[in-house]
């Protein structure tokens, strides 16, 4: 293997998502590396001849080679850390629109649906790193970033689907910068809706959403100069603490009282089944940091398995997912809002308190988001910058992919459209569609299984993705356009 020597202008965020300072291209049958020397202004390529073996056949030399002990152990993270960003990757904004989704499914079907939706995104969250560690092995890579995965399978795929690598990694990185900068966009808007709650009720001034939205310019710039995942791990645990407070807080306002509406749907109308697709894929799926959080971690090993860092999360996000969803439609029914908090009395102090507690989690959430975008278009232009002034350049861009954050908010103040907008979009993609495609090409000769189930399993899995793209996004689309007429 060779080893990277990292010059001083490389910061080390680029190692916390896996991505070190060489690049692999799967081209003719070589993986071609770039290295740093000693000076930092010149740089050296080697080739190396890679396995071109197909995932499904068994290699006995890939087997003596693991991945695991030529990961970059500087700045790792621990299981809990590990654990406490996934979490925080998945309790966002979206928890909050469950009870909304599950309207838009029915009180029966959205409680059912949220449960098997949550069990796919787990799986396919499962499939795609088990997908990267064997891929690890052929290539004889020590970790792979979720472009770089989709790139390595389709080139030790079949031979018809090689010319594709490129475009697979292509694909993935625009969809990742696409999903995560409009995710931001959501969690600006819900951080002002929530605060301008609270003000206006102490104040009695109605100002503009969008002067809200400005006033997060300061914090968006901060958080968004963390390079790091290690520096972001106590962000997550307090906004995990302060999510979980407010959590508490709108249970108790979910199950105090007696009182419940009569116009609950065990089943919603079909017209409004995408938007329950949607909205509970936008809420679930934290798919673009797996790979970040994986390739980060002290022991990778513990990641899979049972019970493991996957599973684990994946349990108590779909608990509280399903939780809330169910019994904040059955104390609100068809009066819910898009977000449940903007639900609950602001008269009341602990109702002001749930809304700037989450207000404030979602806040710490902004920078775990963030990284993963902006390590993907970072790494795409520093090229264009000399060595001199790198640093000085990543900054400026990060500084104004931020307040692209903040301008796209401005244009759409509106959560419930946006929310089902990016879910339907991007995440049915991201979190489905590509790791199925990914799995199917990895294992197309020879351990597609018994009868071929995996290729029917994943067939399955494309044609739901498929569907909630299309019908989501038509319906999001046709709502985000009613806002301006």
């Amino acid at each position: 293997m060779f080893l990277a020597e990292q010059s001083e202008g490389i910061s080390n965020f680029s190692r916390e998502f896996g991505i070190n300072d060489r690049e692999y291209r799967f081209t003719m049958g070589k993986c071609t590396k770039s290295q740093p020397t000693e000076s930092p202004m010149q740089e050296f390529n080697s080739s190396t001849k890679i396995a071109t073996v197909m995932i499904g056949e068994y290699n006995e030399k890939d087997e003596l080679y693991n991945p695991f002990e030529h990961r970059d152990k500087k700045n790792t993270n621990s299981d809990f850390g590990a654990l406490a960003h996934l979490l925080k990757s998945s309790l966002g904004t979206g928890i909050l629109a469950m009870p909304n989704a599950v309207k838009n499914g029915g009180a029966l079907f959205g409680g059912i649906g949220t449960i098997i939706i949550g069990i796919i995104c787990a799986h396919c969250v499962h499939i795609l790193v088990r997908s990267s560690h064997v891929l690890c092995k052929k290539t004889k890579t020590p970790q792979m970033t979720f472009a770089e995965t989709a790139e390595a399978a389709f080139f030790n795929g079949p031979k018809t689907l090689r010319p594709f690598a490129n475009a697979s990694r292509i694909l993935v990185n625009i969809a990742l910068c696409a999903t995560y900068l409009g995710g931001t966009c959501v969690y600006v808007v819900f951080i002002s809706t929530s605060i301008k709650q609270v003000v206006d009720y102490h104040t009695g001034i109605d100002i503009s959403l969008r002067m809200y939205i400005l006033t997060l310019i300061p914090a968006v710039l901060l958080l968004g100069q963390i390079r790091n995942l290690k520096y972001l791990v106590p962000f997550s645990i307090m906004a995990n603490f302060s999510m979980l407070v407010g959590f508490a807080i709108t249970l108790y306002y979910i199950f105090s009282g007696t009182e419940s509406p009569q116009n609950i749907k065990l089943i919603a109308p079909v017209e409004h089944l995408p938007i329950f697709f949607a909205t509970v894929l936008f809420a679930i799926e934290g798919i673009g940091v797996v790979m970040p959080v994986e390739n980060s971690m002290r022991n990778p090993q513990h990641f899979l398995g049972c019970p493991g860092v996957l599973n684990i999360t994946m349990t108590i996000v779909v608990a509280l997912y399903a939780t809330l969803g169910v019994f904040g439609y059955l104390k609100y029914g068809e009066a819910v809002d898009a977000t449940i908090t903007l639900n609950i009395p602001i008269t009341e102090i602990p109702g002001q308190m749930v809304k700037l507690l989450i207000a404030l989690a979602v806040l710490f959430t902004y920078g775990l988001q963030f990284t993963v975008p902006i390590d993907i278009i970072w790494k795409l232009m520093k090229e264009k910058f000399s060595h001199k002034y790198e640093r000085i350049s990543e900054t400026a861009i990060r500084m104004f992919i931020a307040l692209f954050t903040i301008a796209v908010a401005c244009l759409v103040p509106k959560l419930e459209p946006f929310i089902s907008l990016v879910g339907s979009v991007f995440f049915s993609i991201l979190g489905i569609a590509i790791p199925a495609t990914v799995e199917t090409v990895s294992c197309w000769d020879g351990h597609l299984g018994k009868y071929n189930w995996r290729l029917w399993k994943n067939s399955v899995l494309l044609i739901f993705s498929l569907l909630a793209l299309v019908s989501g996004s038509w319906i999001s689309v046709i709502d985000i356009i009613k806002l301006y007429q």
